[in-house]
């Protein structure tokens, strides 16, 4: 019977709560549901009633909040309260030996280890505070990552409110997030059925459904969780197995079952590794490994990290999956810069769970090395990529009379003769302006996320556009008013008010991104930045010669060389020209010098300050003629840290004697009094 009061219907709401969170337990953690799955829905039909009468008690840690709903406009960049680093990899048993001895060189002994699956998901980090889920964030570079925490609630398995109250006040567990095979299989036939391209394996599939911006549709997604870490600035178990057995308690879903290696038994643990890997093919989730790891917590610390990885654990891979299965056909892509690769067309085959019809076959040189023939049995792998690569050919299956590939001369899209730069693989279409696969890959390279983010013109759209010849190279967007949509079909007038906004506020973007959105071949994010940082100026990087791009850091001759041709070219000057008439920034903003307290010193800054933001501590350094790094090394002058700084990056300056600055020693140093903070 429902409450009739505020009082009464509160407390409901509470026991609401609490029972579906523990019926959640029960069936994603304990797989021991004890009610039926429309009485589940009853309890929580009735929680979302009562939360929509009553929305000043709102919680966003509700089991209401696992059926998603909410849209997000982009993902917020956090930085990892602990660095998040990766394992470095081995592929034989003699690399893994030679992990060992290192171990044991460094200990005197061989200490315990533990021995884990090597999920084949995406990593991430869940917040705890005070036994309640306050966010979770991607691996991205190490040091930061995407907040994901709308899309992580819709997962049953990630608890919301933990059990029992031994956990630390705050603390971090670290999982994998994957898609099982069956529901992967599941999500494929519906989209079968719905005449939409199948998606090419779990892994993909799992970390795209973590980046959409529906949370709604997330929770359809069948994504689980097992938990591999737990970190925090207060006490854990004395062990890693100790730490995963505490997380089990609170509620966390655990690998099902780890095997401990003892200091004098190391050849058992190959043959755990041997027997799960004939194991792989039946398990209901995607493997690519087995994680060895240390046991002991304090013999980690003592063992220490390298720039990017532990010393302590190592992931031993297992070879690649490999299929038997004819070649039909050859076909050639073209990319937006122009290059060519060619793909092979096969007959559909079962591989690593997945059903593959098309493997990358790279380039000419490899076709050739291959001796590539149409109706030839080739093997396929997955090594980690999206579309499997062909690997060789069964020669005692070749049919007779077959005759060798010749590689194409002439774009498949636009006819052009195709071109081969000396020392490099690959062919290129040189049709830059006209080629319609370049134009339309130009274009969405220049509206997407990282370059100038202009919200709703994606690929579909912008197919439109040029097709209705509206736009054909990025300038163009600049010059679209209502008016040019008229008469296309699925453009409202809302979606084209909106897509005139977006063109414009794109033109507040930096001009770093502006460098970036250029498109200019082997000019990523990082070397944007660097150029920008440099020159300061679009004029200043077009007129820079060859020796001047050389100066600057990390530019290369191959880089260098892509820079003057692309400035040289004059159908990029009048299209450079076209932007910088548009009003997009085109100079960098220059960093006001407030002072020379740092001039020459490198720091690095690390955890969260009470008095500033992150950025805000960097920009202060740079003021001040500092430079800031993002790793320790030797040549780190002083770490300014926060108060969770990571402990690994707090031994590795220890180790090395880099001085460790509070914000206010960082203030002192600066001549800076609390009033100005």
């Amino acid at each position: 019977m429902k409450a009739v009061n505020a009082a009464e219907d509160r407390q409901r709401i509470q026991w609401l709560r609490q029972e579906l969170e523990e019926h959640n337990h029960r069936y994603y953690i304990l797989d021991q549901p004890i009610i039926s799955d429309i009485e589940f829905d009853a309890l929580m039909r009735e929680l979302q009633d009562l939360e929509a009468r009553y929305p000043e008690w709102e919680d966003p840690n509700s089991p209401s909040k696992r059926v998603g709903g909410g849209v997000v406009k982009g993902f917020e960049t956090v930085y990892h309260q602990w660095p998040m680093l990766s394992l470095s990899n081995t592929y034989s048993i003699e690399e893994l030996r030679e992990f060992f001895d290192r171990i044991e060189k460094a200990l005197g002994h061989l200490p315990e280890m533990v021995c884990e699956l090597k999920y084949d998901g995406v990593a991430v980090g869940l917040r705890y505070r005070e036994g309640q889920f306050e966010r979770a964030v991607t691996r991205g570079d190490g040091e930061k990552g995407d907040d994901i925490s709308e899309n992580i609630r819709t997962l049953g398995s990630v608890p919301l409110c933990l059990k029992e109250h031994s956990w630390p006040a705050y603390f971090e567990a670290r999982g994998e997030v994957y898609l099982p095979r069956a529901g992967f299989d599941k999500i494929n036939a519906e989209r079968l059925e719905q005449g939409l391209e199948p998606f090419a394996n779990p892994r993909n599939t799992a970390s795209g459904s973590l980046k959409m911006q529906d949370s709604g549709a997330v929770a359809k997604r069948p994504l689980d969780i097992f938990i591999y870490s737990l970190h925090s600035d207060e006490p854990l178990p004395a062990s890693h197995s100790e730490a995963l057995e505490q997380a089990r308690r609170w509620g966390f879903r655990v690998p099902p079952a780890q095997w401990i290696c003892l200091s004098d038994r190391p050849d058992e643990l190959m043959e755990f590794m041997a027997r799960t890997e004939a194991l792989r093919p039946q398990l209901p989730f995607d493997i690519d490994g087995v994680v060895i790891k240390v046991n002991n917590l304090d013999i980690r610390q003592k063992l220490g990290f390298t720039a990017k990885s532990p010393r302590w654990a190592v992931a031993y891979k297992f070879q690649a999956e490999q299929a038997l299965t004819r070649l039909n056909e050859v076909v050639y892509q073209v990319g937006r810069t122009g290059a060519i690769t060619p793909v092979a067309q096969l007959e559909p085959v079962l591989l690593a769970g997945t059903t593959v019809k098309r493997a990358s076959l790279h380039n000419a040189d490899q076709i050739e090395k291959l001796d590539l023939r149409v109706g030839d049995w080739v093997y396929v792998e997955k090594g980690g990529e999206i579309i499997p690569k062909v690997t060789g050919v069964e020669l005692d299956r070749r049919p007779e009379h077959s005759q060798p590939l010749h590689y194409a001369t002439h774009c498949p899209e636009c006819g052009t003769a195709l071109e081969r730069n000396p020392g490099e693989a690959q062919h290129y279409c040189p049709n830059r302006l006209e080629c319609p696969p370049q134009i339309l890959g130009r274009l969405e390279h220049f509206v997407s996320r990282k370059a100038m983010d202009i919200e709703g013109l994606g690929g579909e759209t912008l197919d439109l556009l040029v097709r209705t010849g509206k736009i054909h190279r990025p300038s163009d967007l600049y010059t679209l008013s209502p008016a040019s949509f008229d008469g296309l079909e699925r453009m409202g007038a809302k979606t084209i008010s909106n897509l005139i906004d977006g063109i414009e506020r794109s033109k507040s973007q930096p001009f770093e991104r502006v460098l970036f959105a250029l498109g200019i071949r082997h000019v990523g994010e990082t070397v944007a930045k660097k150029l920008c940082a440099h020159f300061g100026s679009l004029q200043a990087i077009r007129q820079a010669t060859q020796e001047e791009l050389l100066d600057t850091e990390e530019i290369g001759t191959v880089i260098a060389e892509s820079v003057r041709s692309f400035f040289a070219d004059p159908e990029q000057q009048r299209e450079v020209e076209a932007l910088v008439r548009a009003g997009l920034h085109t100079e960098a903003v220059e960093k006001v010098r407030e002072g020379n307290a740092l001039e020459g010193l490198t720091l690095v800054v690390s955890g969260s300050f009470e008095r500033y933001g992150r950025d805000e501590i960097k920009e202060l350094i740079e003021k001040h003629g500092g430079k800031v790094a993002s790793g320790v090394s030797a040549k780190t002058h002083a770490v300014v840290a926060g108060s969770d700084m990571g402990p690994a990056k707090r031994k590795k300056a220890t180790d090395l004697g880099v001085p460790i600055w509070s914000e206010a020693e960082l203030e002192a140093h600066l001549g800076l009094g609390a009033e100005q903070g």
